[in-house]
Parts: C-alpha cells; sequence; structure tokens
C-alpha cells in the first residue's frame, strides 16, 4: 500500500492509493477530513490557480489592500484570502459530506509548497 503523509505547523496532507472511498486528507491540528480522488485532485488544481490569480493581481494592489479570490468545481468551493504574500485559505466540499476546513497564511503557504511534491499517482 503506498502512502503518503506531509504535515507542519497547522497543516497535514495524505494520500493512500489503495483505498477504494477515500484517497485524500486534508486538516490542520484540530480537524481532518477524507477526500476522494476526484476531490482531491480538484483541491490541488483549485488552489494552484488561486495562487496563481493571487500572484498576477500582486502589482495592481496598494500595499494594504486585501484580496479575496475563490474558485469551485462540481464537488469542492475554495477561497483564499488575504495579500499576495500572505493569505488564508477555506476549503468547501460541495458533496454529501458538507465538511469545510480553514488554514491561516503560514500553514497555506506551506501546503501550496507540499502540493507540489506530494506524489499522488
Amino acid at each position: 500500500m503506498v502512502q503518503h503523509l506531509k504535515e507542519g505547523t497547522g497543516w497535514r496532507l495524505g494520500w493512500q492509493s489503495e483505498t477504494i472511498s477515500f484517497q485524500g486528507l486534508v486538516g490542520n491540528n484540530h480537524w481532518a477530513f477524507e477526500l476522494t480522488a476526484a476531490e482531491f485532485n480538484d483541491f490541488r488544481r483549485l488552489f494552484q490557480e488561486l495562487a496563481a490569480s493571487m500572484q498576477s493581481l500582486r502589482q495592481e494592489l496598494m500595499a494594504e489592500e486585501r484580496l479575496v479570490c475563490e474558485a469551485r468545481s462540481e464537488l469542492i468551493s475554495m477561497q483564499i484570502e488575504g495579500v499576495p504574500d500572505a493569505y488564508g485559505l477555506r476549503l468547501m466540499l460541495l458533496t454529501g459530506r458538507r465538511s469545510e476546513g480553514v488554514w491561516d497564511a503560514p500553514s497555506t503557504s506551506e501546503i501550496l509548497q507540499a502540493l507540489q511534491t506530494l506524489e499522488v499517482f
């Protein structure tokens, strides 16, 4: 069984390829929930798109301006809020489980880096 778990201060990401229903895991120090492969793929893709959007708007903002960017698929909804160098992340499942998770800015930065190195497939 192939298992990958990455964690840091205030966050956890996991992938277990051999399970049937829920291969992904997201969480922090106080909560966690499992994601299907499709949900985890959407999480990864949408988070990277949101981060790229935040960076592309960097030059159009004044120093004190904060942004809220949202993206969604049929399975999940995500939101980042803050400034290009420090923003928090909110994840909401739109499926029958209706789960919601939130990470602060330092955790969000680390999650984005971890997603780039987490071997999923």
